[in-house]
């Protein structure tokens, strides 16, 4: 089979709506930073086989959440596309793909829990420090620093809660199909 053939084929596609519905699902109400962001990342890394596609399909589909809710909540949502917190984001997307590469062929329970907590940490660490650098709600200093971490320690949970829920719910949604349908195995790493 061709390149072409098997990067458009059944599970590559799979994996590519399992990532934009996660993503979409941010139009739903839910706590703050109760999101899929991370887990998003941290799937396509561990299963895109081309990593060109683990990097590209997760910022697309956060991408395309993004402009959904620009439309749904109008101004407030658009002057964050202008905002470095909207670059920071994006940076962490990419690294968590990055960290999800530890997971090709090794994911279980355990090590999708601790990648899944090293990316809330990760993402707490770099949203806040650009919070900080690109804002002017702290000053640029290393109490304002302090105070824009320590102004992000109530968010940091439903972070975490958010990666938990929705990384069990891929990993172990897809390992379920993956199951049902070994034709899975083969198209994926």
């Amino acid at each position: 089979m061709n390149r072409t053939a098997s990067t458009l084929s059944a599970g590559p596609l799979l994996l590519a709506a399992l990532i934009f519905a996660a993503a979409l699902s941010r139009v739903i109400p839910h706590p703050p930073n109760f999101s899929p962001i991370e887990a998003v990342a941290l799937f396509g890394g561990a299963y895109f086989i081309p990593r060109g596609w683990a990097l590209v399909v997760p910022l697309v589909a956060m991408f395309a959440s993004d402009l959904v809710l620009g439309l749904v909540n109008g101004g407030i949502y658009w002057s964050y596309f202008a905002s470095a917190g909207y670059l920071m984001v994006y940076a962490c997307i990419a690294l968590s793909t990055v960290l999800g590469f530890g997971l090709r062929g090794k994911v279980s329970g355990g090590r999708v829990l601790g990648y899944s907590l090293a990316g809330s940490v990760l993402f707490f660490l770099v949203t806040n420090f650009g919070t900080w650098l690109g804002g002017s709600m702290y000053p640029q200093t290393a109490a304002g620093l302090v105070a824009a971490y320590v102004a992000g320690i109530p968010f940091f949970q439903w972070t975490v809660a958010g990666t938990l829920f929705y990384s069990a719910l891929l990993f172990g949604g897809f390992e379920l199909l993956r199951r049902r349908h070994p034709q899975l195995r083969t198209q994926t790493a």
